[in-house]
């Protein structure tokens, strides 16, 4: 079950909302929040909520025994510890375990006879992960209080709105909703905004991009130039408006029922350099990563040598976070090298820029960074890049791909023109003036007409980072 279908909006989201407000006490509520959860997140494959269980009960123990040896020093860092690695295995069991295998028999002959392990991915596995290790983290270091009542912890980790493809949410961020929110119309209207403007993104928007790139993404060798980038401009702006559709989604769902988590996009295409792309970009992640990965390796309070390090450090475990492949691996230290870059000294030109030329600069490395993501096989991204600045037979675009890029121009304009704040603004200045107010209304019933009427009409459609 995914958000962008009619049988999770009309009726497991309908009966959710029934169900969470019939039941008038928040210990309640909570728990119908962790069944529905489990219910939401075993309705493709039942076996993977054994899996959520354990990683539920497994992070619940750890945060108890944390707290009640707090004055043992050396018994709550081995109870973190342990903690840890019994995370990380998971992760690297059901996510790792093929892609680790195929290396060494790549490697080492004698490893040729050894079968491959098929392992099915669990969904959003690298999210709740991340989340339950947040929790026991900052239960070791003093910044959030134990949760004693493992319904409620349960809910946290299992929470359905994000559980499949974010945005992380650490647990002091909502650990004071979690126990005591207050639900709300406003809150209520505002997360059905939301959630439909996520829907939109990814319905109306991400989707027909994605049909885009299928087509561009296997011919580029007839594409020409402009095919080719037009092509990964589309994939680029596909992923966007997929994640942060999703994202949209999951804060809109969240606002539903109380929960106010935080913003995770922040119109990165209009950045002036990397590093602001990666502050707008995933904000969850990046702040993950910084708080439990880079501030614990020294940050930037040791030298510039060991600074630099840590970051190169960061960026290869980011990149290698979002697949068993290791192109994302490449992907995470391509955009380190370029931050450590800018950090050393292009920071300082890029400053000196006109906005249009550091935002241009910014475009095309993350574009090329895109397709470093997509291309899984190392052996198809050489001829793509080189059908980006290479004449082939095609020329700049041939015939029937410039009949192709034509028919989705409009989508393309709407598509860039919605990655940055230009619409936002617009609607804000509207909304403001008096007789206005019935434009939220009329958006939100034009876009679930626009995209019930898409998803009946389409297959299956999930999200990019479920992959992940």
């Amino acid at each position: 079950m995914v958000f962008s279908s009619p049988l999770f909006i009309f009726i497991f989201l309908a009966i959710t909302l029934v169900l969470y407000y019939v039941f008038p006490k928040r210990a309640y509520r909570n728990c119908v929040l962790l069944i529905v959860s489990l219910i939401f997140y075993g309705w493709g494959e039942p076996m993977f909520v054994v899996l959520m269980v354990f990683s539920i009960l497994m992070n619940y123990a750890a945060g108890l025994l944390v707290d009640r040896f707090r004055e043992r020093r050396g018994a709550t860092r081995a109870v973190l510890i342990v903690c840890i690695v019994i995370n990380l295995l998971l992760l690297a069991v059901f996510k790792y375990a093929g892609l680790f295998v195929d290396t060494l028999k790549s490697i080492f002959q004698f490893m040729a006879s050894v079968k491959t392990p098929e392992i099915p991915l669990p969904i959003g596995i690298s999210f709740y992960t991340f989340q339950a290790m947040s929790y026991v983290i900052d239960v070791y270091r003093a910044e959030t209080r134990v949760q004693k009542n493992p319904a409620y912890f349960g809910a946290y980790v299992s929470l359905f709105p994000q559980l499949i493809a974010g945005p992380i949410v650490r647990y002091r961020d909502v650990a004071e909703q979690i126990d005591n929110r207050k639900e709300t119309l406003d809150m209520f209207v505002s997360g059905i905004k939301q959630f439909t403007a996520g829907l939109a993104k990814k319905v109306l928007i991400a989707n027909q991009l994605a049909a885009l790139w299928d087509v561009l993404k296997t011919g580029s060798a007839t594409n020409g130039i402009i095919g080719s980038w037009v092509g990964i401009i589309a994939f680029s702006l596909q992923i966007y408006f997929d994640f942060s559709g999703y994202s949209d989604m999951a804060i809109g769902l969240g606002k539903m029922f109380g929960f106010e988590f935080l913003k995770n996009f922040d119109y990165p295409y209009i950045s002036k350099s990397i590093s602001e792309f990666w502050r707008r970009w995933h904000i969850s992640l990046g702040t993950w990563f910084k708080e439990y990965v880079y501030i614990p390796l020294g940050g930037n309070r040791k030298k510039l040598p060991r600074s630099l390090i840590n970051l190169f450090i960061v960026w290869g475990l980011t990149g290698f976070w979002h697949g068993a492949s290791w192109n994302f691996l490449l992907w995470g230290l391509y955009f380190g090298i370029l931050i450590i870059l800018e950090k050393l000294f292009l920071g300082k030109w890029l400053e000196k820029l006109p906005r249009a030329l550091s935002n241009l600069y910014m475009l095309i490395l993350v574009v090329l960074g895109w397709a470093l993501f997509d291309f899984t096989d190392m052996r198809e991204l050489g001829p793509f890049l080189a059908s980006m600045f290479t004449f082939g037979k095609a020329g700049f675009v041939s015939h029937s791909t410039l009949v192709y890029i034509v028919a989705y121009l409009p989508v393309l304009i709407v598509a860039m023109i919605g990655s940055t704040p230009t619409v936002k603004r617009l609607h804000d200045s509207l909304i403001v003036k008096k007789g206005w107010e019935w434009l939220d209304f009329a958006l939100i019933a034009i876009a679930l007409v626009l995209c019930t009427a898409s998803l009946v009409s389409s297959g299956y459609n999930p999200f990019i980072y479920f992959r992940f």
